[in-house]
């Protein structure tokens, strides 16, 4: 499933090329995904400025000025989702679901799954909206730092790793990340939230910062068919220190990369550092 970075790494690559284009319109090829596509978004997004893509956790959001009054253009890729910059006249393959148009090109969703989400939003506030409400804060902003994570892990005895991808606790971190985080501040993904100390909280936020931000910079993960907005895959998984290397050397210490299962998905940390 695409993650923040994947995320981030789409609307880095779309926004440049399309802010400030009018749209045509909308070609609705599926009339629902995850939800049903409004049925009128043809004729709602006709003649309306994109003005700016904002990202909240894993939603991308179309800001869409218009004379009589703005709107926004909720967006989210679901497991398999991808949005590609394509010429106008390109003929569609079989998962491509929606063509957002613009002069001269589209932008094309395609979703094999079927489980992404697009949606209009009236009006020009987004926070409110039910799907986005309860989401957590955001880990690449000045707010999240060591005493906001000490704060959220408050009272909370579940596996640090597990509050870590808790979209409502924190956004965007997925298993990849999560444990790349936990590695790059030698903590167990084990331990209970509540039992980090102060000064660990302040190293795993670094960690998580730095992960994301090593993510983006990267391209996103190589997770199934996410792609960016011009075909190409990511490729941060490659560099991965401890996730998907069960059986080896750990890069830090001598220890070996352990594997376990937490809540139905796998966990790799090192058996020797992460404590």
């Amino acid at each position: 499933m695409p993650e923040l970075p994947e995320v981030e790494v789409t609307r880095r690559g779309i926004e440049p090329e399309l802010a400030g284009q009018r749209f045509l319109g909308a070609t609705v090829r599926f009339p629902s995904l995850r939800l049903p596509i409004p049925p009128d978004l043809a004729q709602r997004l006709a003649g309306r400025r994109l003005e700016r893509i904002v990202r909240r956790g894993k939603y991308l959001l179309f800001d869409c000025e218009a004379a009589g009054g703005g709107g926004w253009l909720l967006l989210h890729l679901g497991m398999s989702g991808s949005l590609r910059l394509v010429a106008a006249e390109t003929p569609p393959e079989k998962h491509d679901h929606v063509d957002l148009r613009f002069a001269g090109r589209s932008l094309r969703f395609r979703d094999p799954r079927r489980f992404g989400v697009l949606l209009w939003l009236d009006g020009p506030e987004w926070a409110a909206h039910p799907l986005l409400v309860d989401l957590g804060i955001e880990p690449l902003t000045a707010e999240f730092d060591g005493a906001k994570l000490q704060a959220l892990f408050a009272r909370r005895q579940s596996p640090v790793k597990l509050v870590l991808m808790d979209a409502h606790v924190l956004v965007g971190v997925g298993n990849i990340y999560a444990a790349e985080s936990l590695f790059r501040a030698g903590i167990s993904p084990f331990r209970p939230a509540a039992s980090l100390s102060r000064a660990e909280c302040e190293r795993l936020a670094v960690a998580v910062q730095d992960t994301l931000r090593a993510a983006i910079a990267a391209g996103g993960s190589s997770l199934r068919d996410f792609v960016h907005s011009d075909g190409s895959s990511g490729y941060f998984q490659i560099d991965c220190a401890v996730y998907g290397r069960a059986g080896q050397v750990c890069r830090r210490c001598s220890g070996q990369v352990g594997q376990v299962r937490q809540a139905g998905r796998a966990t790799f940390y090192c058996q020797n550092c992460q404590i």
